[in-house]
């Protein structure tokens, strides 16, 4: 039972993630923050960008909750580990799949493609404002299409 109470732990800071982070990147990252996330939305000159320093702070975050459940594998661990694994699925699909920063790999999945259609719907724009589509995995019904 204990298993499945700590499964359920991180599949829902899955979602917390996906709902914490679309609210962030609206509110936060287009409005106050935008001096370090319009890195993101600029040229690239480096493989580094200003706006990575969200992905290591929340990795950090992460990491320490880890620590602190560590040794009775309490729910800070899974609340880091659901943290953690959001932030694969971000760098799986925002920086490999999206944004090329690897060799990215090609695919004709529908959800996949309604996901980089969104995204890059998002970096038309290289101003603050106006902008849409805000999460990582879920989107707009309108770029799904066949």
């Amino acid at each position: 039972m204990i298993i499945l109470l700590n499964i359920g732990i991180v599949l829902c800071t899955i979602a917390f993630m996906e709902l914490l982070s679309w609210a962030m990147h609206k509110y936060l990252f287009h409005g106050p923050l935008w001096f370090i996330h319009k890195t993101h939305h600029q040229e690239k000159h480096s493989w580094f960008e200003l706006n990575d320093l969200f992905s290591i702070g929340f990795a950090a975050f992460a990491l320490g909750l880890m620590w602190i459940g560590h040794l009775n594998l309490d729910y800070h661990f899974w609340i880091g580990t659901g943290i953690s694994t959001y932030g694969i699925i971000y760098f799986i699909f925002h920086d490999w799949f999206i944004h090329n920063r690897f060799k990215a790999f090609k695919s004709n999945n529908r959800y996949l493609a309604g996901i980089r259609r969104a995204h890059k719907m998002h970096h038309k724009s290289m101003q603050k404002n106006p902008s849409e589509e805000f999460g990582l995995l879920v989107a707009s019904r309108k770029w799904f299409r066949k």
